[in-house]
């Protein structure tokens, strides 16, 4: 499937979900440092939406951003593929995952498909294939081919 019929595949009714979902994630962060608050929502291979929201620390090597968050919780409920992810930050409209949570992101998308990132700007949202915000990734598929 290309870029272009996934985006189109991706229901408008799932999509308004996930941005719902990421919205109300994002009233949830700990954000007492930055007081920049991100939510994000999955959508599994399964069809389960998970959520998470950015968790500050102190130590700011220890914070942890909303879709890994939302992600790491995925996978703790067994979860190994994601389909979507959104990400909604209320103080930047569209504002896209680091570079970190790209990496995550590409452990967990599905083998056959792309994972697509559905981008908040409030009154609209864009969808993006993480194939564009993360090209020539690295992961699973390099270490197999390394042995």
């Amino acid at each position: 499937m290309n870029d272009g019929s996934q985006v189109a595949a991706l229901a408008e009714g799932i999509r308004g979900r996930l941005l719902r979902a990421a919205r109300d994630a994002a009233r949830n962060a700990y954000a007492p440092y930055s007081g920049f608050p991100v939510g994000s929502a999955v959508l599994t291979a399964s069809g389960d939406i998970v959520t998470g929201a950015n968790v500050e620390n102190a130590s700011s090597g220890l914070t942890n951003c909303g879709e890994r968050v939302a992600i790491q919780t995925a996978a703790a409920m067994g979860h190994r593929e994601i389909v979507a992810v959104a990400v909604s930050a209320p103080r930047a409209a569209g504002t896209t995952p680091c570079g970190a949570c790209r990496q995550v992101m590409n452990e967990f998308k599905p083998q056959n498909r792309e994972m697509l990132v559905i981008l908040d700007y409030f009154d609209s949202s864009t969808v993006v294939p993480l194939s564009e915000l993360l090209p020539r990734s690295f992961g699973p598929q390099d270490l197999e081919r390394a042995t």
